[in-house]
Parts: C-alpha cells; structure tokens; sequence
C-alpha cells in the first residue's frame, strides 16, 4: 500500500509539472500583449517597452517559467501583471464561492443520478424505465447555458423561488443569502451532470443484476430489489466512484460558464476576465490551482478504490 501510495504521489507531482509547462507555453502562444494593454491605445512605443521591462517580460521565456514554478514550490502563486495584488489572496476568495458551488453541485447530480439510474435499471423492461433513461439521454445533451436559462425563468422569473443573479456583498457573513444564491446554479449544473451518472449508474446496475452473487440470492428468496441493495449496490457504487472522479472536471468546467450566468464572483468569472486583460501570470496560475484540484480529485479516487475494493489488493 505504502508504494502504491508513493508511486501515485510521484505521479501527481510529475502530473503538476507536465500541466505547468503546457499551461504556460499554451498562453504565450495566444495573440496580444499585456503591456500594450496596461498602457492604452495611446501609449508610445518606447513606454510600452519599459512597462514590459518593469514586468519582466522582456526576459527570455525559460528564465519567466523557471521563475514562476520557483514561486509554486515556495507556494507563492505570483502577482496580477494588471493590478500587482497578489494572486493567491484573491484566488482564495473566489474559491470561496467556486468550491461551495461545485460541491453542491456534485450533492445534486449524485442524489438525483444514483437513485434514478438504480430505478431505470431495476425497471428495465418497463415503460418507467424507458422514460427514466430516455430522459437522461436528453438532459445529458442539453448544454449548461441552456439549462441554466430554462431554470432561471421556470424557478427564478415565473415562481419567484431562488435568486437568480449575484452573491451577497459580505460573502459567507450572510451564510442564509449566501447559500441560496448557489442553489439555482449548482442545480443547473448538477441536473446536466446527474443526467451522465443516471446513465453510468442505471449501466453499473444493470451489469450487477446478471451476477452469479445477484441472481443466486434472488434465487433462495430474496425480492430482485432487496438483493440488489444487499449483493449489487457495493459494487455499483465502486463504478460510481470513478464517475465521480471524472465527473469534478466537468464541474469545474461548468462552473465557469454558470458564474458568468448567475452574475457569481468565482473563479471561472475571474478567468474569464484574466484571459480578456491578458493577465498571463493571474490566468496560468488560476489554471493550475483547477488542474491541480481535478488531479488531486483523480488521485484520492485511485486510492479510494485501492482502501475498498479488496479485488484490487489481492491483484496486486
């Protein structure tokens, strides 16, 4: 165990590393210059040069990376090129909003995906079944800005139910406003994304119902269901839980989309204006804390699966 959890590790580290070195090649490829932007349209030649000197820019590209990933190891993230604050301290105060909405989004896709997909496979060969599975084909194809608009006017405009836009000035100060300005959000995300582990799980279950272990349990008495539950669901939630370490990315992703949409102050709006300012040190620095966050996510994953599944242990 103590190697597998070494070997992973190192996997992670070299995982960072490898992600660093494209993440920042990849911004230095994308038109533009944040110098020029810093001075204006109206700025000379010869005063665009020296703010790039100020900023160091002018130096070659390998000594910028080797002096970036110094800073990393030392768990300092660097300064904004536009603003000169400090990037981990606002980084951590939009993390304060993003984390909370990609956890309760993950709450809602498990809660609605699991229940629904054991249903739609115990169901199978029936028309509830059907419909259960032909909706999730459905929603899974429906993009987020799109679920997100229908959400705000069926749950926002129309009933009046949640906010639709904005988070409280004083943050988690107002933990009551604070939360609610997350809900239609998160659900716009956690119903496209419980619609893909609907259909994992209802696949999972499915495979568990034709098992020796299943079918012999059902034969000496036991309802389908009750030997489902008791025999079946271990194992489909083993299948589950490497959905959900796929499923993290996904949110991420969305969760920069749905900020832009609800008016949220996170870290995908962040990025998003980082990227329209050219702030190359904010948005590759930014990059990394979500890569890092989805590797971290896989690797707790692999290790989870390693401390249940007892097939794993013997095989290695």
């Amino acid at each position: 165990m103590l190697r597998f959890l070494a070997t992973r590790v190192l996997l992670l580290l070299v995982g960072l590393l490898v992600a660093a070195a494209l993440i920042f090649a990849t911004l230095r490829i994308l038109p533009g210059d944040v110098a020029q932007v810093i001075g204006g349209t109206q700025a000379s030649a010869a005063q665009v040069a020296r703010i790039r000197e100020q900023l160091g820019l002018d130096q070659p590209v390998l000594a910028q990376f080797l002096g970036w990933l110094g800073g990393l190891l030392h768990l300092d993230l660097g300064r904004s090129l536009v603003t000169g604050t400090p990037v981990a301290s606002e980084l951590g105060q939009k993390l304060e909003v993003t984390l909370p909405l990609a956890g309760l989004s993950l709450v809602f896709g498990l809660g609605l995906g699991i229940p629904l997909g054991v249903v739609s496979a115990a169901l199978h060969r029936r028309v509830g079944g059907f419909v259960i599975s032909a909706l999730a084909q459905l929603v899974a194809a429906v993009p987020v800005v799109f679920a997100g608009v229908l959400l705000i006017l069926l749950l926002g405009s129309w009933l009046g139910l949640l906010p639709v836009q904005g988070f409280p000035q004083s943050g988690w100060a107002e933990p009551g406003r604070a939360f609610a300005s997350l809900v239609l959000p998160a659900l716009t995300i956690g119903v496209v994304e419980g619609a893909v582990v609907l259909r994992f799980t209802r696949s999972a279950t499915l495979d568990a119902i034709g098992q020796d272990h299943v079918r012999t349990a059902a034969a000496k008495g036991m309802t389908l269901t009750r030997a489902l539950v008791t025999h079946g669901l271990p194992v489909v939630m083993l299948s589950v839980l490497s959905v959900v370490g796929l499923e993290i990315a996904a949110l991420l992703v969305g969760a920069v989309i749905v900020e832009t949409l609800f008016q949220l102050p996170g870290v995908g709006r962040m990025l998003v204006g980082d990227v329209a300012n050219r702030d190359l040190v904010k948005v590759q620095s930014e990059l990394l804390v979500l890569t890092a966050l989805i590797l971290v996510v896989g690797t707790l994953v692999d290790v989870l699966h390693r401390v249940i599944d007892p097939r794993q242990r013997e095989a290695a």
